[in-house]
């Protein structure tokens, strides 16, 4: 991997780290004020973590878990950063796909897109379906 896909391995690596972060300090100091959106987080860092791992791994499967993965990230951040405007009430504190990611500079709502873009132009030669 070289380019532009280890700049998309370090930024879903940097976002894991930081939704980790972020998620397990919500949840150990008020996780009952908020525990869907402290939960939404704890997804968020899971989801980031299983990429970052799909897209550094070699061969089909993990290439199909990348996918599952990536798409995953982009239906629930825009369907969190959609509930989030129209319905504030639903999330008390923000979560990591709060208003599509403005938290983070909106890299959650890009970031998917741009992984697709990768995935589509750098499929793995057949028969490659090491785990």
């Amino acid at each position: 991997m070289t380019g532009v896909g280890v700049v998309l391995v370090a930024v879903y690596g940097i976002l894991a780290l930081a939704a980790t972060g972020r998620s397990t300090v919500q949840i150990l100091t008020d996780f009952s004020e908020a525990p869907v959106a402290y939960a939404l987080s704890a997804l968020a860092a899971v989801v980031y973590i299983v990429a970052t791992v799909a897209l550094l791994a070699p061969g089909t499967v993990w290439y199909r878990v990348a996918w599952i993965t990536i798409s995953f990230e982009l239906i629930f951040v825009l369907t969190v950063g959609t509930l989030s405007i129209v319905d504030a009430d639903l999330f008390p504190r923000n979560t990591v796909w709060s208003y599509f990611g403005l938290g983070y500079l909106l890299v959650p709502v890009v970031l998917p897109v741009l992984g697709m873009l990768w995935l589509s132009r750098h499929r793995p030669p057949a028969g490659g379906g090491r785990l």
